[in-house]
């Protein structure tokens, strides 16, 4: 199940790319490196069609050993849209009551993003399997922790300005996973074919995550 892979890996790779040509193997090296679950964000309007092939093409996705999902979805159409590609989970950027209940509906699992204790509390009391904190670049660690405080039962994944360096400390604070974007794929590092790169730095974060 993706919550039980979410959370032993504590790590969602997050894929916000303008081209996706290199998909097969964007995905590959990502997998390759420890990492098992990868979010494709619909900033990409090529994005749910890439999830629609690879969860059919990928055996760790058909296995579920590894889940692929679809991020930045932000209203009722852009799920439908999302959950008809095949989508394994959803997340959003934003507290959506209605993008949850369509995807407690259709039973697949969400990631519903929230930002303060109300719209935290609110997300997961909605169903949302996981509650995407975010932006956190400016809360630090430390608003993860009085967060759980109160509400030790959240299961929180803090997202935006995480990477190698700080992805423990929000574990540590409490999250239960991390959402890591641009410092594990680099958009520079897929236009230049750099695959070691990439792989270096997914396997660094897949390591910080595991500590």
């Amino acid at each position: 199940m993706f919550s039980e892979v979410l959370t032993e890996s504590r790590l969602v790779a997050i894929l916000r790319l303008d081209c996706l040509d290199q998909a097969p193997r964007i995905v590959e090296t990502l997998l390759d490196a420890g990492v098992r679950c990868i979010e494709f964000t619909l900033t990409n309007r090529k994005a749910p069609a890439w999830v629609s092939r690879l969860v059919q093409e990928v055996p760790s996705f058909r296995t579920g050993h590894a889940f692929l999902g679809m991020g930045s979805v932000r209203n009722v159409d852009e799920a439908k849209l999302v959950l008809d590609s095949g989508a394994q989970f959803v997340v959003t950027p934003i507290m959506q009551p209605e993008v949850i209940r369509r995807c407690v509906e259709a039973k697949v699992p969400i990631s519903c993003g929230a930002y303060t204790p109300t719209e935290i509390a609110t997300a997961w009391e909605m169903g949302s399997d996981f509650v995407k904190v975010f932006p956190v670049r400016g809360l630090g660690p430390s608003y993860i922790k009085d967060i759980l405080a109160p509400m030790p039962y959240l299961k929180l994944m803090p997202t935006g300005g995480i990477d190698s360096k700080n992805a423990g400390d929000y574990l540590a604070a409490g999250a239960v996973a991390v959402g890591v974007g641009g410092t594990l794929c680099s958009p520079v590092l897929v236009e230049q074919g750099d695959w070691e790169s990439i792989h270096r730095a997914a396997a660094s974060i897949v390591q910080a995550c595991r500590q």
